[in-house]
């Protein structure tokens, strides 16, 4: 029995944000928080990553309680650690180090391997102005596209 894939995304993301990097990370999950995304029981549309002690954790990622868990079913909100080499978590320190810069989760997804990722970008906010910029940019495309299907 084939599984259908996951992929939990943050559709708000590149409309408040400009990506300027992406990194792939694992998750440090239990076994009621893993069960519970396979069943596409998660949310990260309010998340963002925060770095504490030289480590990288997703914070406000809500994942549902697992419904067949025990009393040993997990805490929806709680923080969760990023896995990610030495040499990428320093990277990404040096750059929210400036100004304005800051780590948000795109893409929520389960590996080959069946293992939980999570697609982080590091990115710059976006102003009312270039707001603007890509919802012109999306309507002009999507005319773009009729016109092109009609003929």
């Amino acid at each position: 029995m084939k599984q259908t894939p996951i992929h939990i995304k943050n559709k708000r993301a590149k409309f408040d944000f400009e990506i300027l990097q992406t990194y792939t990370a694992g998750l440090q999950l239990t076994g009621t928080e893993i069960k519970a995304i396979r069943s596409s029981k998660a949310h990260i549309n309010e998340a963002f990553c925060q770095m504490r002690r030289g480590e990288l954790f997703v914070v406000n990622m809500h994942i549902a309680e697992y419904t067949f868990g025990t009393h040993y079913n997990h805490v929806p909100n709680q923080p969760r650690k990023l896995l990610l080499n030495k040499g990428e978590i320093k990277q990404i320190d040096r750059k929210i180090t400036e100004k304005g810069l800051t780590i948000i989760p795109l893409r929520l997804f389960l590996s080959e391997r069946g293992l939980a990722k999570l697609d982080i970008g590091v990115a710059r906010g976006k102003k009312s102005f270039d707001k603007r910029h890509s919802i012109k940019e999306k309507d002009t495309r999507r005319e773009l596209d009729r016109i092109k299907n009609r003929y």
